[in-house]
């Protein structure tokens, strides 16, 4: 039976959350992933679309330096944005690196920072998890490769959103309907908690945008996304940095990865081994080493542990090297 159209004004953000409260089912941005959920059978809605809310469209300078972005820009808007591009390159490198042309025409950022995992378990209508209200894990003694290295609570697939482990090395913070803003770190907590969800808001809650601080002089960015085939592929790991640096010497460091954790995470301990230290290959090399001390990897997910340690250097390196070209040129 198809879902009763939603019939509540799209403008109003206090009626489409009152209409998911009263109601059930879910929020919908660009559809990518509730689209593909439904038609699994993994979801049947009712679905309370959001695009015609103008509150959360739009990309826009703050005084401080900031940017202010609302959820429903697209990845593709973000990945072309100018000011995003020239102040928060890690982020415009996220969206435009994100799935496929398509996906990012139509995916969001707030539904980015809000979807669901991709474990095939959870994906499958005939099988019982966790995520669907189930008592075990499957993945656990099934098929868990592209899993977690660390950090596992009682489930074990990393959370997949890109833009969320580039926010964080950002100190970005959502705006949430009815709610006080919080971190993009706090969306999410410790991973114990998203054993039912791969979020920590209730379903009524609406995030409308993100704000970013102002950057730091010189800053230089970087991210790498470790995958099995070059293009439309959901990355096995991926990280991202970004440097600020007095001559050779590293001044402020950011750090974070996904595909690692059930959530995305800052990396202080690499960012502590930079911060005051001149960025030699061996100091680099030194810091991306300290991610080892994380990894718990499951049977299936040892060969995460050194494509944790490689991905972080390689955006290290980046960062370094843009830097170096930089001063030079």
């Amino acid at each position: 039976m198809t879902p009763e159209p939603d019939r509540t004004d799209p403008t109003d953000l206090t009626g489409l959350a009152d209409a998911v409260r009263a109601r059930g089912g879910e929020l919908r941005a660009g559809g990518t992933d509730t689209g593909a959920r439904q038609r699994s059978g993994v979801s049947a809605g009712p679905f309370t679309d959001l695009h015609g809310a103008a509150g959360l469209h739009g990309i826009a300078a703050l005084p401080d330096g900031g940017l202010r972005i609302g959820a429903l820009t697209t990845l593709a808007e973000l990945a072309a944005d100018p000011q995003v591009r020239a102040g928060w390159p890690a982020l415009a490198a996220s969206a435009g690196t994100a799935a496929t042309p398509q996906i990012r025409a139509a995916g969001t950022l707030g539904g980015n920072l809000l979807q669901r995992n991709r474990c095939w378990y959870f994906r499958n209508p005939h099988v019982s998890c966790l995520q669907k209200g189930g008592a075990g894990c499957p993945a656990r003694e099934g098929d868990h490769h592209f899993g977690v290295v660390g950090g596992a609570g009682r489930c074990i697939i990393p959370h997949p959103s890109t833009l969320a482990m580039a926010l964080l090395t950002y100190d970005a913070r959502v705006e949430i309907h009815d709610e006080e803003p919080r971190s993009v770190a706090d969306l999410y907590g410790d991973g114990d908690l998203l054993h039912r969800a791969d979020h920590l808001l209730p379903p009524y809650r609406i995030l409308t945008a993100v704000r970013l601080p102002a950057p730091l002089p010189g800053e230089r960015a970087a991210c790498h996304r470790a995958t099995s085939r070059a293009h439309a592929e959901w990355p096995l790991v991926e990280a991202t940095a970004r440097l600020a640096f007095d001559g050779t010497t590293v001044t402020h460091a950011a750090v974070a990865a996904g595909g690692v954790a059930r959530v995305p995470l800052r990396l202080p301990e690499v960012e502590a081994a930079l911060i005051g230290r001149e960025a030699t290959p061996e100091a680099l090399a030194a810091a991306a080493a300290t991610v080892l001390a994380r990894c718990r990897p499951l049977p299936q997910t040892g060969y995460k542990t050194t494509l944790f340690r490689d991905t972080v250097l390689e955006v290290l390196e980046q960062a370094a090297g843009a830097t170096a070209a930089a001063q030079e040129h």
